[in-house]
């Protein structure tokens, strides 16, 4: 399926409780050549806290972002992690040192068989980032999302980043390592892999461990439909042999991955609408599942 836009096609979305913002000032407050685009907040009345973030864009390094308060309702965890290549141990350590105060180290900065020099950390608000000291050019870029498969989910690594490949344009796969009898893993299964989708980078493993870290809406991939035709294509596939279809143009595939599939036209009003129409627009959405562009387009201008 092909798209003229030159929008990122798939942008993470990350549900906050109330601290959407403090997240976002911090992410681009530590991580270089960073922004806020937009930062549109709750009315009063509406469903969540007046003035905390109804929808954020933001971008890392060349990495866009959204983010938004939603409630308590999910919470971050491993299962979706994002992989930050720093090329100098100085700048690692300072972004280290910024995701780990008030957070939880799960493997501390030091030397590892794949890097001099790599740490796993949960930030203050849950959310997962692996910091390693590397070439960008290996990567393409500075942040990617890594995906991890555990519990019943562990093994489905490669199945799972196939099919997405097989969904985008510009998509292919960089490589796969795998676990070796006594590397600490499921022999044969994924220990690491990296891909692209619509020309960006994405990675992903089965757990070498056997606690669950299951997928859930807390990250999400908000997909850039140029029309209602992409918006049909990619509902169809990602629902299809096991998806499920949520409310809001919200899905989960086969796999427990979430994904919002958008039409440009609702992420472009999103940041630069008229708050009074872009109200419309949105009860029009509430009642939706695969979102209808025309219906959306005839509530804004309305």
């Amino acid at each position: 399926m092909k798209s003229n836009s030159n929008t990122q096609k798939i942008v993470p979305f990350l549900w906050f409780d109330n601290r959407a913002e403090e997240a976002v000032e911090l992410y681009t407050s530590i991580f270089p050549n960073s922004r806020i685009d937009f930062l549109n907040r709750w009315p009063k009345g509406g469903p969540f806290p007046e003035n905390t973030v109804q929808t954020a864009g933001f971008s890392l390094d060349g990495t866009d972002f959204f983010a938004f308060d939603a409630g308590p309702q999910f919470k971050f965890n491993t299962s979706i992690s994002f992989f930050a290549v720093c090329e100098a141990p100085g700048e690692l350590d300072a972004l280290w040192n910024e995701l780990e105060r008030e957070g939880e180290v799960l493997m501390p900065l030091d030397r590892y068989p794949w890097s001099p020099r790599y740490g796993w950390v949960n930030d203050r608000f849950g959310l997962s980032w692996q910091l390693m000291l590397g070439k960008l050019s290996d990567v393409g870029q500075r942040v990617s999302p890594c995906f991890m498969f555990s519990g019943d989910r562990r093994g489905q690594a490669e199945e799972a980043l196939r099919m997405q490949i097989s969904l985008f344009e510009d998509s292919s796969l960089a490589g796969i390592s795998r676990y070796e009898a006594g590397s600490g893993g499921p022999e044969g299964l994924v220990n690491h892999a990296q891909y692209s989708l619509g020309g960006r980078t994405f990675m992903a493993m089965d757990n070498g461990m056997e606690f669950e870290a299951p997928f859930n809406e807390a990250v999400s991939l908000y997909l850039n439909c140029k029309d209602q035709a992409e918006v049909d294509y990619y509902w169809d596939r990602l629902t299809s042999d096991g998806g499920e279809e949520s409310q809001c143009g919200w899905l989960k595939d086969r796999y427990g991955i979430s994904w919002q599939v958008i039409p440009e036209f609702l992420s472009d009003k999103i940041s630069n609408g008229d708050p009074t129409r872009l109200g419309r627009m949105m009860e029009k959405l509430w009642g939706m599942k695969k979102l209808d562009l025309g219906q959306l387009k005839a509530a804004y201008e309305s």
